[in-house]
C-alpha cells in the first residue's frame, strides 16, 4: 500500500504547514489526546471507544500516519489472539503540553466563539435579504 505523504503543496519545506497538515485533521489530535489521557498503552478497540464518532477505517489510517511521524508507537505482541497496543512516543509526549494548552484555550473561549458565530450569521443573514 502506498502511504500518502502529507506536505503542503505550495510550501513543501515549511515545517509549520507540514506538522499542522498531520495533526490538524479531524482525528489525529483526538487520538493523541486519548492516548495521553489514558496514561497507558491502548488497544485499537479501546481507542475506538475513547474517540466517539471515529470509524475503524479512519482510526487505522490515523494511527498509521501518527506512527509514520513517530508521534505514537505500535507494539504487536506474539500472542494468540494477537495483541497490539499504541502509546505515545517521546516526540508525541513532547507535543502534549502544546495540545493541552490548545484544549484549555478552546474550553475557555468556546462559549464566546459560539456567540460570535451566531452574531456573525445573524448580521450576514440580514445582508442577504
Amino acid at each position: 500500500m502506498i502511504r500518502r505523504q502529507v506536505t503542503d503543496p505550495v510550501f513543501p519545506q515549511c515545517p509549520v504547514r507540514n506538522v499542522l497538515s498531520r495533526i490538524g485533521d479531524r482525528w489525529s489530535l483526538l487520538t493523541l489526546l486519548a492516548l495521553h489521557d489514558a496514561d497507558r498503552p491502548l488497544r485499537f478497540n479501546e481507542l475506538c471507544k475513547a474517540i466517539p464518532g471515529v470509524s475503524q477505517k479512519m482510526l487505522a489510517s490515523t494511527l498509521r500516519d501518527l506512527e509514520a511521524d513517530d508521534l505514537l508507537s505500535r507494539t504487536a505482541y506474539p500472542e494468540i489472539p494477537p495483541r497490539v497496543e499504541y502509546s505515545l512516543t517521546d516526540r508525541g509526549r513532547s507535543l502534549m503540553p502544546l495540545l493541552n494548552q490548545l484544549v484549555e484555550w478552546s474550553l475557555s473561549n468556546m462559549s464566546e466563539i459560539i456567540a460570535s458565530r451566531k452574531h456573525y450569521a445573524e448580521i450576514h443573514a440580514k445582508e442577504c435579504r
